[in-house]
């Protein structure tokens, strides 16, 4: 695989974690932060596919960067390389199969390190899997929405949930995904699937996980919902604190109530409630 690498200046964190969102929906699929820059990685073919949008959104947008064309290398083994575990409120230890176990991590969760969104190193990531964490799942069955590596659909089950359907649109996800649900031992849990909101026609869940991104949310909240009976859950990140008023608005247009908010590093995951419960229900 050959990649491109475009650095580009940033002024702060906050602004590397807007600009990180931005570009992954350029096609961008893996980044390295540095001080007061962000290495950015695409596709030789993707960045010819999308090279004028690029261009386009750099110059509106005054950055300043370069890019350099990187040698054909195993990217996957570099990217192992730099992998870190990452250890979420104390209670969940997302590893590669290289790193030990975390004895007072009550979830452990093994993820095969290759360029797929949903390490837990972004704190999206870290809010859904913190979030999961807080439900009560025991026995539910639920659809993870953007699975990415699958580390979200294997903290639910590992939380409780009888079954979830991971759906993603990439294929590398989808095979990445796949490779982590074996390694994990859920084949029997999880079902991966390669696709996008319109395979959910006439499917109901208990709960629903999106760590997708502003304006799929935007526009597939209607065949979430549709999804979701009186009292269902549904859990969204992928969004910045700016979109939450955008996300809970739409929500509520299907039914949707939002029950809480939480932040982290200027991001935000969003829980909601079927109508039709007394809001007084714990979940």
């Amino acid at each position: 695989m050959k990649y491109k690498e475009y650095i580009i200046e940033v002024a702060d964190d906050q602004d590397r974690e807007i600009l990180i969102a931005d570009l992954g929906d350029l096609s961008f699929d893996s980044f390295a932060e540095e001080d007061r820059e962000l290495k950015a990685y695409i596709l030789e073919d993707k960045e010819l596919e999308r090279h004028d949008e690029i261009e386009r959104f750099l110059c509106d947008t005054k950055r300043n960067y370069r890019v350099e064309e990187l040698p054909d290398q195993d990217w996957n083994a570099v990217w192992e390389s730099n992998f870190q575990p990452i250890d979420v409120a104390g209670r969940c230890r997302i590893r590669a199969p290289f790193h030990p176990k975390n004895s007072e991590s009550l979830y452990d969760i093994v993820i095969m390190p290759k360029m797929a969104f949903g390490t837990g190193h972004h704190a999206t990531t870290y809010l859904m899997a913190d979030e999961i964490m807080h439900l009560n799942l025991s026995g539910l069955s639920g659809l993870d929405m953007g699975s990415g590596t699958a580390v979200l659909s294997i903290l639910a089950v590992l939380c409780g949930a009888a079954h979830v359907d991971a759906i993603d649109i990439d294929e590398w996800a989808y095979r990445n995904g796949t490779e982590n649900i074996q390694g994990n031992r859920m084949q029997d849990s999880v079902n991966v699937e390669l696709g996008d909101a319109s395979l959910l026609a006439g499917r109901h869940y208990d709960f629903v996980l999106a760590n997708i991104n502003r304006n799929i949310l935007l526009s597939d909240m209607g065949a979430y919902a549709s999804t979701l009976s009186s009292g269902g859950i549904l859990l969204v990140s992928g969004i910045l604190e700016a979109d939450v008023s955008a996300i809970v608005g739409c929500a509520e247009k299907f039914g949707l109530k939002k029950k809480q908010v939480r932040y982290r590093n200027g991001w935000a995951v969003v829980q909601f409630v079927m109508r039709g419960i007394d809001d007084s229900v714990s979940l």
